[in-house]
């Protein structure tokens, strides 16, 4: 940078910082389909020309948690191009890279692999999109982290405590304490913090002289009572807050008054939904660190595909509109007509000066038709824009704005709540169905489930594909119930079981963490048993293949489902027997699966095994002798500084204010060697007019 000596260079970290680059977002389409790869270049190539010491990542690399191989390619792809080299990394690390990198098989930041050539790392947390999950726990990132094209850090496999050790860098006499924690259900994140659950790690020496930087990945706006993370929850120490999850582009530091620290919110750098807040012009950032002072530099993404939105209300037009007239539906469509070409044209004007924007525009006009009106086709209206925008089916967005009234004991209809969510509100599966349930009529409310769980059961099953999350759910409660039954000696009378169950489930209620727990069981069970299925899956096709050539057919491709139904073989046999098993004899028939120390200790969770009844039992049943089942045994587990070629960035500086702190040390080998001592904030951004960085007669001093 121009205003950045050489001598400067020696002691400042250049860091590359984005988030929610949602790779594979509408891969299948044919306008949109490769616009995440085209950004996620020219972000490495801005990276490359920086010369930056890494990129920082927020999380959401990844639109999907099982992405697809051409995602995956394109992908590995630019970071063999772009960040493997022979340029020397400038900086090191103090930590224990086996605390940092605890979850990997090699536990070590990749530049310093010797079969490899980094060079420019990649730091990144994963999201809520691109979460681990399955039996082992693995997601996307693993796989990138295993390639050693990217350092995967801020995982966090406990649910009961999260300690967040930093990645301490150096560079010259700049000294980096990074955290991350990558995205937890907001509900479960926020309760560990009331209860004082999450604790950040802080190096016992010389804590006052670290830049501590915190990328996290949640909900930054209010979206319920629970379901985010005020900034109030951070700790104070912290320099900057580097905010994933959030859209919308707030690339420039804002301070809070409260807790004194500045927050960072890159936002995305795709459109994902078309709402007013991605419609805000997409950046990433250039932060500059040299000791305590810090300047961020906005970069502008030329990539992004431009998006216009704006609104309409016909009641505001009443000289225009009157809904008696017969024909106000056409001088409606006429309307919003005139509105779409004017921004196309605005699209246009915006794109010639900026040669690398993809050619068609993403258009949204919302009308608000409260009043009377009618909304007319939209996709007749779409048909004369299909080749003139890359959203041709759905430019037009009909909504009606109603005033909020009172409701007492009316039931909640879940259809609207479905079909017409409010623009910008994101609605979430289990705060349906625990909608649905408290509202409903009393004959078809929840009397052995609670809400909380069949929740978060739906939402396994509509997000990670969990086909067997909410049966599995629901035995296991079965199963806790009727152990309850037992225990109590309850008579065999209809209205007394009634009430025990009733019990049973309100003391379930009230602890929270206990619920967690059973549901975690319940969903570890979905997928042992998913993964079990796999395994046998994939044994059938072996034997498939050993019976073939035993038979002598030369391209099993051809004969395969003749076989198949002849189904030859004391193999072939044995696999479709193991096939048809339920899944507690499956589990039991397996010998000592899940219980070796070898598995135990390669599995990120260990649960206790639970019997599985060979068939679902009622109530009543529980009451009955019971014939000894097999047992399953599951693996559960300031300023800103736009780029300008015709102007210097403008440098500001920050000045923050002292306070005391408590903090544990970290696990780290450096970090053992300190006390637990108050300490003061210190964050010293000095004031220049002329460098956010300390002038070179005060650097003379320093010296």
């Amino acid at each position: 940078m121009s205003t950045v000596n050489s001598q400067d260079d020696e002691d400042t970290f250049k860091i590359l910082v984005a988030t929610d680059i949602h790779l594979g977002y509408l891969e299948k389409d044919p306008v949109r389909g490769n616009d995440t790869f085209v950004t996620f270049n020219e972000i490495l190539d801005h990276a490359q020309k920086n010369e930056v010491d890494f990129i920082l990542l927020g999380g959401d690399l990844f639109h999907d948690n099982k992405p697809s191989r051409k995602t995956v390619h394109s992908c590995l792809e630019s970071l063999r191009k772009y960040c493997m080299g022979d340029r020397p990394v400038q900086f090191e690390i103090l930590s224990d890279q086996a605390v940092n990198f605890h979850h990997s098989k090699f536990p070590w930041v990749n530049y310093q692999d010797e079969n490899l050539n980094i060079s420019i790392p990649v730091f990144s947390i994963h999201g809520n999109h691109d979460d681990p999950t399955g039996a082992d726990a693995l997601c996307a990132l693993d796989i990138l982290s295993c390639a050693g094209l990217l350092n995967h850090f801020g995982r966090s496999t406990s649910v009961e405590k999260i300690d967040i050790s930093p990645i301490l860098l150096r560079k010259g006499r700049t000294k980096i304490a990074l955290y991350g924690l990558g995205a937890i259900p907001d509900e479960r994140l926020y309760r560990m913090f009331v209860n004082k659950q999450v604790t950040m790690l802080r190096p016992k020496e010389d804590e006052d002289s670290w830049f501590n930087l915190f990328v996290i990945h949640q909900n930054r706006s209010k979206h319920g009572a629970t379901n985010y993370i005020p900034e109030q929850f951070l700790d104070d120490f912290i320099n900057l807050v580097v905010w994933g999850h959030e859209h919308e582009c707030k690339i420039a530091p804002f301070q809070n008054e409260q807790q004194r620290f500045y927050v960072c919110q890159p936002g995305s750098s795709v459109v994902t939904s078309l709402s007013p807040g991605e419609a805000v012009k997409k950046h990433i950032g250039l932060l500059h660190v040299k000791g305590k002072n810090m300047k961020m530099q906005k970069i502008a993404l030329e990539t992004v595909r431009t998006f216009h939105i704006e609104d309409i209300v016909l009641a505001d037009h009443p000289d225009l509109f009157n809904p008696d007239n017969p024909n106000v539906t056409q001088a409606i469509q006429a309307f919003c007509t005139e509105k779409v070409e004017l921004m196309l044209d605005n699209a246009e004007r915006e794109r010639l000066g900026n040669p690398r924007q993809p050619e068609k525009p993403l258009i949204r006009l919302r009308v608000d038709y409260a009043g009377g009106f009618e909304p007319f086709s939209v996709h007749r209206f779409s048909q004369k824009y299909m080749h003139r925008v890359a959203n041709p089916k759905d430019i037009i967005h009909f909504f009606r704005h109603r005033e909020q009234k009172e409701k007492n004991d009316i039931d909640l209809n879940f259809g609207k709540l479905v079909s017409r969510p409010a623009e910008g509100i994101t609605l979430r599966v289990e705060d349906l169905v625990k909608q649905y349930f408290q509202t409903a009529e009393k004959k078809v409310q929840l009397s052995l489930l609670t809400e909380r769980g069949m929740g978060e059961a739906v939402q396994e099953f509509v997000d990670k594909e969990e086909k067997d999350a909410i049966e599995e759910l629901v035995k296991f409660q079965l199963e806790k119930t009727q152990k309850f039954l037992r225990e109590r000696r309850t008579d065999a009378e209809e209205e007394k079981i009634d009430e025990e169950v009733r019990k049973f489930r309100e003391n379930r209620k009230k602890n929270a963490e206990e619920e967690d727990k059973e549901v975690r069981e319940a969903m570890a069970r979905a997928k042992a048993n998913r993964s079990e299925d796999a395994v046998l899956v994939a044994a059938s096709s072996d034997e498939d293949s050993m019976d073939m050539e035993m038979i002598g057919i030369g391209d099993p491709s051809e004969g395969l489902s003749a076989t198949l139904s002849r189904g030859r073989g004391r193999a072939r046999g044995r696999a479709r027997g193991a096939k048809g098993q339920n899944s507690a004899a499956r589990g039991s028939s397996r010998r000592g699966r899940g219980s070796t120390s070898q598995e135990s200790a390669s599995s990120s969770r260990i649960y206790k095994p639970v019997s599985v009844p060979a068939k679902n039992m009622s109530i009543i049943d529980a009451f009955r002798p019971l014939k000894p089942n097999p047992s399953l045994n599951s693996s559960q587990a300031y300023s800103e500084d736009i780029i300008d070629v015709d102007s210097d960035p403008e440098d500001t500086s920050f000045i923050p204010s002292s306070k005391g702190n408590q903090r544990l040390s970290t696990t780290s080998s450096l970090s053992k060697r300190g006390s637990q001592s108050q300490t003061s904030r210190g964050v010293d951004f000095e004031s220049d007019e002329d460098d956010a960085f300390m002038s070179p007669a005060t650097s003379r001093r320093t010296k």
